[in-house]
């Protein structure tokens, strides 16, 4: 099977209207999508896209368009050469290398790949990784950089070890779903009323933890959690999150001022590359009892990899669209099992639960063989626009049943919200 043509489209969303998705560094987010299409050589096509929240969105997809030469003519049957392929040539790797604009392009290419397997297969892309071998698996991976962490012969005794009981966790996943959490209460432009209104709604609705968004204001963060955890009571997680904005003394003062109110654990609390910032927020909030979770914007595996070796999170939370699609994240999760540490991705964005729902499931039956203390981030936006949307049940994701990444995104929509000249924006 080979790519014989791709489609690109520059798709943005206006949710800075009603402030949906803004927090202390992004008040004023439009979720958009650099969106693209493969169209391969027997008739089918790969949907992908990478995430942005607005302006750039058009470097992103120029980006793409940029490495359309490493695909059209090329072979999809190796879907780990073809993500090297797209992550190795000399001259596009001086411009990240592995980082920045070409990587999120080199995800959107890698993830439509995944998604034209799956539909060739007529499998949803997690049943497609939990039917691979140990070695399949591992022979997906790039382990460039990463063996002093994590070699292929400790990944395959890991994935080995998952062996027995697949069946019997892709049995439990189908009744019961993955947990899910919430962030839909919590962005930082809602008035009081809203958070509570929403908060008391997701209670209602089985989820067992929601997230606020905190780091503008400390009196208003404070009243805010206050709010938050009287609402919910005792027994609901409150996680908060602070998107990047403090220093590491800052973060530490601020989230001592917030520790009576309980909070579970507190989101990039400073820049996602300071590997020893996170450390020494970790050490200085640990007899508080609040974790440290961070990796939205972690830019690849060799970041994740310092995080885990210097013990700097708590929680791993992988993105769909960051890193370079499925075969970086199969990476990234080998990592956390190797070091113990929960994944629980970051979905705050267009299709991004869609799509890493289908790499909780696939670590769930496949990897860690646990779902220990693991939640998958759930917000209530733009779920309407795709073809397969995600389904919540009491607070759970239902396994998606679908061929493919459930990344493709309806047609009409790419009409109406391209940008500049679609409807909406015109």
């Amino acid at each position: 099977m080979k790519i014989v043509a791709i489609d690109t489209y520059d798709v943005r969303f206006p949710t800075s209207r009603e402030l949906d998705g803004s927090d202390a560094m992004n008040p004023d987010p439009d979720y958009s999508a650099a969106y693209v299409v493969l169209h391969a050589d027997n008739g089918r096509a790969g949907h992908g896209f990478t995430f942005t929240i607005g302006r750039g969105n058009e470097v992103c997809q120029a980006a793409i368009e940029a490495l359309a030469p490493f695909v059209v003519g090329q072979s999809v049957d190796d879907l780990g050469e073809f993500a090297r392929r797209l992550t190795h040539d000399s001259q596009i790797r001086w411009l990240g290398p592995e980082k920045g604009v070409v990587h999120l392009a080199a995800a959107a290419l890698i993830n439509a790949a995944w998604d034209l397997a799956g539909k060739t297969a007529g499998k949803p892309v997690w049943q497609l990784l939990a039917e691979m071998s140990p070695q399949q698996i591992v022979d997906l991976v790039d382990w460039r950089y990463l063996s002093d962490a994590l070699n292929p012969a400790e990944a395959l005794e890991i994935l080995s070890a998952a062996l027995p009981g697949r069946a019997d966790r892709i049995a439990d996943l189908k009744r019961s779903g993955y947990p899910a959490y919430t962030t839909s209460p919590g962005w930082l432009g809602y008035s009081d009323e809203k958070l509570v209104r929403l908060a008391r709604e997701a209670v209602a609705d089985g989820y067992t933890q929601i997230k606020l968004k905190v780091g503008d204001n400390l009196e208003d963060d404070v009243r805010r959690m206050k709010l938050a955890r009287q609402t919910v009571g005792d027994s609901i997680r409150v996680a908060v999150d602070a998107n990047q904005r403090w220093d590491v003394d800052e973060a530490v003062r601020w989230m001592t001022a917030l520790a009576p109110y309980d909070p579970w654990w507190i989101e990039e609390p400073t820049s996602p590359d300071d590997v020893l910032g996170h450390a020494a927020i970790r050490r200085a909030l640990s007899p508080s009892g609040i974790k440290v979770a961070t990796g939205e914007h972690v830019q690849n595996r060799i970041i994740f990899k310092q995080l885990l070796q210097a013990d700097a999170v708590d929680f791993v939370q992988i993105d769909a669209a960051r890193v370079a699609g499925v075969n970086e994240n199969i990476a990234i999760l080998l990592l956390a099992a190797k070091y113990g540490k929960p994944v629980c991705p970051h979905a705050g964005g267009v299709g991004l639960c869609e799509l890493v729902q289908h790499l909780s499931i696939f670590d769930y039956v496949a990897v860690s063989g646990s779902m220990q203390d693991r939640v998958i981030e759930y917000v209530d936006h733009l779920h309407e626009h795709f073809v397969d949307p995600v389904v919540i049940q009491d607070g759970a994701y239902q396994v998606p049943t679908a061929p493919g990444f459930s990344a493709e995104i309806r047609p009409e929509t790419l009409q109406r919200f391209s940008y500049p000249d679609g409807p909406e924006w015109a």
